[in-house]
C-alpha cells in the first residue's frame, strides 16, 4: 500500500510538471488543445477569428496581406503581415515570432507547416450552427487570453441581436439564400453553410429540399421563379473577394427575378458580403449581418 501512494505521489507530481499552472484547455476544429501561458503575441490567418479577437479587445501582431473586410483592414494596418490566407509566409511569421498561431476554414490545411514555427491551433467553423460554433470559439479564446469577462459581454450582445433579428422576421414570409458569383447562381437551404440564418432566426425556407452541399446548389433564374420567395437573401462572392466579375444587382436584374414576391415588394436583401461570406462566424461580422436582415425585415408591413 505505501508503494502504491508513493506511485501515486510520483504521478501526480508529474503531471503537475507537464502541465503549467496557467495552462487552459480549450476545444478547437482538432479536438482539445492545451494553452500553456498568455499568449502575448499571437499571429491569426482566419478573418473570422480576427473579428471575435477584436470583440475582446485583442489585436493580432501578424494578420494576411489582404484582410477583406475593411474594419478588419483599418484595424490592423500595423500589423505585420505573414502571407495569405491560403499561403502563409513562414519565413515572415518565423521573423514575428510568435507565442500563438491562430488557423481556420482558409487556411487550416497549413495548420501543420506553421505549427513547425509556433504552437498552433484550428478554429474552423461550419455548418447550420455556425452562431454556436461562434460563441464557442469565442469563450475559447476568452479563457486563452485571460478575457472570460469581455468573451461574456461579447456574447450577450451577439445573442441580443441574433433575438433582434429573430423578432423582426416573425410572420415575414419565407427566404432563399443565394449567392452570385458573377453570371453563376447558386442557392442555399438549411444544413448548409449558410443555413444558420434559417435556423438561429426561425426563418422558413422557401425551398425545402436545396442541396446542402459547401458549394451551394447551382441554380437557374428559372428556379428562382418558381420558388417565388417572399424574401431573396443575396450574397455577392464577387464583391466578398474585391472580384471585378459582374455584381449582383446586374446578375439579378432579369424578369424572372423581377416576377417573384421578394423583388417586387422591395425585398431583395443585399447582405454585407466580405462580412458573410469571408469573415463568417466573426461575432462583430455576424453582428452587421444581423443588423442588416433585422432592419430589412423591420420595414416590411
Amino acid at each position: 500500500m505505501k508503494f502504491a501512494r508513493k506511485l501515486a505521489t510520483m504521478a501526480a507530481a508529474l503531471a503537475m510538471v507537464a502541465t503549467p499552472a496557467l495552462a487552459v484547455e480549450v476545444s478547437t476544429a482538432a479536438g482539445p488543445k492545451t494553452i500553456d501561458k498568455v499568449p502575448q503575441k499571437v499571429a491569426v490567418y482566419d478573418m473570422a477569428a480576427i473579428d471575435t479577437l477584436a470583440s475582446i479587445g485583442i489585436k493580432p501582431s501578424g494578420v494576411p496581406e489582404k484582410l477583406f473586410v475593411p474594419e478588419l483592414t483599418e484595424a490592423n494596418k500595423d500589423a505585420a503581415k505573414i502571407g495569405t490566407l491560403f499561403e502563409p509566409d513562414l519565413e515572415a511569421l518565423n521573423e514575428l515570432a510568435p507565442d500563438l498561431v491562430v488557423v481556420g476554414g482558409r487556411s487550416s490545411a497549413k495548420a501543420e507547416a506553421t505549427a513547425k514555427v509556433a504552437p498552433t491551433i484550428d478554429m474552423t467553423m461550419d455548418g447550420d450552427d455556425l452562431l454556436g460554433q461562434a460563441k464557442e470559439r469565442l469563450a475559447a479564446y476568452g479563457e486563452i487570453f485571460g478575457k472570460a469577462d469581455e468573451a461574456a459581454a461579447a456574447a450577450g450582445k451577439l445573442d441580443a441581436a441574433v433575438e433582434a433579428a429573430r423578432q423582426a422576421v416573425k410572420g415575414k414570409g419565407k427566404a432563399l439564400i443565394i449567392m452570385t458569383n458573377g453570371p453563376k447562381i447558386t442557392a442555399y437551404g438549411a444544413g448548409s453553410r449558410f443555413g444558420w440564418v434559417h435556423k438561429a432566426l426561425d426563418l422558413e425556407p422557401a425551398v425545402a429540399n436545396i442541396e446542402a452541399s459547401g458549394h451551394g446548389e447551382a441554380v437557374s433564374f428559372e428556379f428562382i421563379s418558381k420558388a417565388n420567395p417572399d424574401w431573396l437573401l443575396v450574397l455577392d462572392r464577387a464583391a466578398a473577394i474585391g472580384s471585378s466579375d459582374q455584381g449582383a444587382k446586374a446578375t439579378l436584374d432579369n424578369e424572372l427575378v423581377a416576377g417573384t414576391a421578394a423583388w417586387e415588394k422591395g425585398q431583395v436583401i443585399y447582405l454585407p458580403a466580405a462580412d458573410f461570406y469571408i469573415a463568417a462566424g466573426g461575432v462583430n461580422s455576424t453582428q452587421r449581418v444581423l443588423s442588416v436582415i433585422e432592419q430589412a425585415f423591420a420595414k416590411a408591413q
